[in-house]
This record gives C-alpha cells, structure tokens and sequence, in this order.
C-alpha cells in the first residue's frame, strides 16, 4: 500500500498541532490568574462540553438512552460531576440492558 506524501505530512502535522495545543494548557494553567467572569467560563466548559457530547446521543437514539439522562439529570442535582458521570454510564448500561 503507497501512501502520499502529501497525505501523510498533512496528517502528521495536523496530529503534532493537536498534540501541541492540548499540551500547552498543562504549560499555561500555572501563569493564567482567573477572576470573576473568566473564572466562571472556565468553570463552565466541562459541563458544557460534556453536554454537546451527550446531547445528540439523547435526542438520536432510542428510550434506554433518553431515560438514561433523566436518571442522569437527577443525579446531578445531589452528586458532584464525576459521581454524575458514573451515575449516568451505570444508568445507561443498565437500560440498555432492559431494552
């Protein structure tokens, strides 16, 4: 199998360009000061990301996943985000497994 050359050096430099920006936050997180609505941005991006995830997943699919997020909504009512997460994974195992 040949491959292109230029295909090959397009996908190798799209691959250190993702690598060099999710590596530059680990560089950049010490010297950033985040105060009032910076903060809060920050503070927002894992639930809204996690959000645009799940979101097409429960509005495409079938009932086991739909209940799944109510199962997991709930629970983000009473339960930090990481136990929220497990919560909806477990929910979403178990319904399918009914359904």
């Amino acid at each position: 199998m040949s491959v292109d050359p230029a295909t090959l050096a397009a996908i190798l430099g799209m691959a250190v360009v993702t690598y060099l920006t999710r590596i530059s936050g680990l560089f950049l997180v010490g010297r950033l000061r985040l105060q009032g609505r910076l903060k809060a941005a920050f503070d927002a991006a894992p639930p809204a990301v996690l959000t645009a995830v799940i979101a097409p997943m429960v509005l495409a699919t079938g009932w086991p996943e739909t209940a799944a997020a109510l199962v997991t909504a709930v629970a983000a009512t009473r339960l930090p985000l990481l136990a929220t997460i497990l919560v909806g994974v477990a929910a979403v195992v178990a319904m399918r497994a009914i359904g």
